[in-house]
């Protein structure tokens, strides 16, 4: 039978800030925004989430909530590196690995437990190495696919293993609130409880043509995992299906000057990603989010690319285009899609493009070492900034 692990890593980016500032250990931490700004939380500690503080909450509120907490603006350029860290000391473990997000992994652990002592002692000793080598705290849940390993890897967290035998999904989803099932969002539930369900077991003991007929395909996606059915398949070629990278301002902008400052920046952030990650774009998107909340998304599709000054012109075209209210902006955000491996560019200008690679390298390297504003990669290149602290 398919033996999967969910492993995911707790309180992830809190983790890791905790790794680079030791001062925070046992101290309520929140990643996100300043708590006088307008953004949402990231990720929050566990002391945090005793006062009810949780991902996704608007900033303002957390600190409502609990302002004594340390309030932190986060290192996402670590968070990556460190989530590159544990994938490697996984694929030395596993035979196959299939990377869900910067902080989960769908892990293959099928005939391999047994040299560890059996499935427990494998999820264990997982768990120790990652604990030991990168101080990074993780549970796992395991089961006979990945719907059922995921939604047991929030079983017991931090620091737990859960393992739901084949044959058990249904008992072990029966009392569980709809909401742990992946991909049931806000409106389904709020649309699922007008009709009355509330437990999985309310959805597994109906006809899966009443939800066929009340949500589509939907229905159907959702019956099976009441159900305990899911795939067993891992994709370890899987590619990211996007970067972004958005701002929320601490107060409305009228400013085009200034909201153009702002998006080159963020491109400058989103083409850092994209090239750590050994990728080119062909999809660039702009998103543009008025003081009535009314929000305009428009995209183009260019040439592979992960050059800045490209990006940043096609997201200028795109905001002529779509900022045609004289209405303030609450929040600009871009986002980048439709990936292809670096390498993968047939450039006719070689020699140039050859240069325009190296330059982009160092700058990346750089950022990486001095932080991202110690560079301005615009019209002039790069700032005396840089080559002073240089």
């Amino acid at each position: 039978m398919p033996l999967i692990f969910h492993l995911d890593l707790d309180a992830f980016f809190v983790s890791v800030e905790r790794i680079l500032n030791p001062q925070l250990n046992g101290k309520i931490v929140i990643v996100g925004d300043s708590p006088t700004g307008r953004g949402v939380v990231a990720a929050c500690s566990y002391e945090a989430r005793k006062y009810g503080v949780h991902s996704a909450m608007p900033i303002r509120e957390a600190y409502k909530r609990c302002p004594q907490g340390e309030f932190i603006k986060g290192h996402h350029t670590e968070y990556s590196r460190f989530s590159k860290l544990v994938g490697s000391l996984l694929k030395d473990i596993f035979p196959k690995i299939q990377q869900a997000s910067v902080d989960e992994f769908y892990l293959d652990a099928l005939g391999i437990s047994k040299n560890y002592g059996g499935v427990l002692e494998l999820a264990t000793f997982t768990q120790m190495k990652i604990l030991k080598e990168l101080k990074l705290p993780s549970s796992i849940g395991i089961a006979s696919n990945k719907t059922i390993a995921k939604i047991a890897s929030d079983f017991r967290k931090p620091l737990g293993v859960t393992y739901v035998l084949e044959g058990k999904e249904k008992s072990f989803l029966s009392s569980l609130p709809l909401e742990v099932i992946p991909g049931v969002g806000k409106v389904m539930i709020k649309n699922l409880n007008s009709k009355g369900f509330y437990k999985i077991r309310d959805i597994s003991e109906i006809s899966v043509d009443y939800l066929t007929a009340s949500f589509g395909k939907s229905g159907v996606d959702l019956w099976e995992k009441a159900n305990g059915y899911g795939s067993s398949i891992l994709n370890s070629n899987q590619q990211q299906k996007s970067i972004s990278k958005e701002t929320t301002f601490g107060e409305d902008i009228l400013d085009t000057d200034i909201l153009l400052k702002v998006l080159h920046t963020l491109c400058g952030k989103v083409c850092h990603t994209l090239r750590e990650q050994e990728l080119m774009t062909s999809c660039v998107s702009l998103k543009l989010r008025y003081n009535d909340f009314i929000t305009n998304v428009r995209s183009k599709t260019i040439e592979l690319t992960d050059d800045d000054r490209t990006i940043y012109e096609c997201v200028r075209e795109l905001f002529n285009k779509t900022y045609t209210r004289r209405v303030s902006v609450r929040l600009v955000g871009i986002n980048l899609s439709k990936f292809s491996q670096s390498g993968e560019q047939i450039n006719l200008f070689e020699d140039e493009a050859e240069k325009r690679k190296n330059l982009l390298e160092v700058v990346n390297n750089i950022r990486g070492k001095y932080g991202y504003s110690m560079i301005n990669l615009g019209a002039n290149e790069i700032s005396m900034k840089i080559k002073k602290r240089i």
